[in-house]
């Protein structure tokens, strides 16, 4: 077992939060995000891989052979469509805002704090 694909995880969170708390506008910040969210593709990734395996099509696969496990390729296929789904709902927010308040800096929104 390498831990590579685990650094590889961890370094795209990590440039995915800087870029998110460095962002002077909303738009970027949304893809930050989305690339942070994209470092749990890489990890489902890595703890489902087994050196050897297989595909888990059981049809003509003896039955001592290795697979990997279909449960985590669902949850990156699921996760995937989560992030696309969210990242689609947090730009139609930033285009509103846009429209109603005139800028998507942060800071010039500061005044709509209750």
């Amino acid at each position: 077992m390498t831990v590579l694909p685990y650094l590889v995880a961890g370094w795209i969170f990590l440039v995915g939060v800087y870029g998110l708390v460095t962002s002077r506008n909303l738009i970027h910040a949304v893809g930050c995000l989305a690339v942070a969210q994209s470092a749990t593709y890489v990890l489902l990734l890595a703890v489902g891989y087994r050196r050897g395996g297989t595909a888990p099509v059981f049809s003509d696969v003896p039955p001592d052979r290795r697979v990997v496990d279909p449960v985590v390729q669902a949850l990156a296929l699921t996760d995937i469509v989560v992030g696309a789904t969210v990242t689609a709902l947090l730009l139609a927010l930033v285009v509103q805002l846009r429209k109603r308040h005139g800028t998507v800096d942060p800071d010039a929104l500061s005044d709509l704090k209750g």
